[in-house]
């Protein structure tokens, strides 16, 4: 049943007769093969939605996503969106979808949209966190939920590297080979390493992302932090747009989709900005 798309889930502008549903979802990624329904079948946070969705419809449901996350990563704010002929108050989209959906995974909020709402294509900027947990000994809690790091981390280092990466620039020494984008070029609004006791939070916001863009940037300011390389490796790896060159990609567990943004026509809801255990963190809780 969940392999069955709805009728107009895929296009950019709701079919007569259909109405466009959006949704916020959150997810721990751990146990998932990514977003994205996979052919094989095996685990996917998309899968698992469209399941329950397509319950509450009592009819096939097939969403679009605002981003297309990664096996082992998580989102706190994450938006679809689905076509169905099919009418249900908002609060049974939500209630009955978190009825039939695994623990890990949730819908946060309802709102009918306009039909020419896209969760992808009507997306203005993403916003993601990265979370270090910094300590000789691997943490036993929230083990798939941060990225250990045992080397102690120079944050003003990271700091000072991560500024050469703001503006518009090409990214290609950031994006994964197998990355599907039609331009590397992408313009990061802001990049802030806010610490909270053992924790480090790598916070990015871009009007958009290439694969693994993210944890490669992780993975190179954590590099520097560790004093493995110097400051101006950064600029080094940007100017040389060769991914060979750019270090080791940094692992999915800590990386966050927090946000996506849309022009104000579509007043979306808005949440806190994740992921829960930061929430009460002054720091973390606030706008970069």
């Amino acid at each position: 049943m969940t392999d069955v798309l709805a009728p107009a889930a895929a296009a950019e502008t709701a079919a007569v007769g259909f109405s466009r549903i959006a949704l916020g979802v959150e997810y721990k990624g751990s146990s998932y093969r990514g977003w994205q329904r996979q052919e094989s079948g095996v685990p996917s946070v998309q899968q698992a939605l469209e399941a329950a969705l397509s319950r509450v419809a009592a009819s096939p449901v097939g969403v679009v996503c605002a981003g297309r996350t990664d096996a082992g990563v998580h989102a706190s704010g994450q938006v679809v969106h689905f076509d169905t002929q099919v009418q249900r108050p908002l609060k049974a989209w939500i209630m009955g979808a978190n009825a039939n959906l695994p623990h890990d995974i949730s819908v946060t909020w309802a709102q009918v949209m306009p039909a020419h709402f896209h969760a992808r294509f009507k997306a203005v900027a993403r916003r993601y966190r990265y979370v270090i947990y910094n300590d000789q000994i691997r943490p036993a809690h929230l083990a798939q939920e941060v990225t250990w790091n045992h080397r102690p981390l120079d944050i003003e280092r990271m700091r000072e590297a991560s500024r050469h990466l703001l503006g518009t620039h090409d990214f290609s020494a950031f994006r994964a080979t197998q990355c599907q984008a039609k331009s590397p070029v992408k313009h990061i609004h802001h990049l802030e390493l806010i610490p909270y006791g053992k924790l480090i939070v790598l916070d990015i916001r871009a009007n958009a992302f290439l694969h693994h863009m993210v944890r490669n940037i992780a993975g190179v300011l954590m590099t520097i932090g560790a004093g493995e390389q110097p400051v101006s490796w950064a600029k080094a790896v940007l100017d040389g747009r060769d991914r060979r060159e750019g270090g080791v990609t940094a692992h999915p567990y800590g990386l966050y989709l927090v946000q996506v943004e849309y022009p104000e026509e579509f007043a979306l809801p808005e949440r806190y900005l994740g992921p829960h255990f930061l929430s009460a963190l002054p720091d973390c809780a606030a706008d970069a």
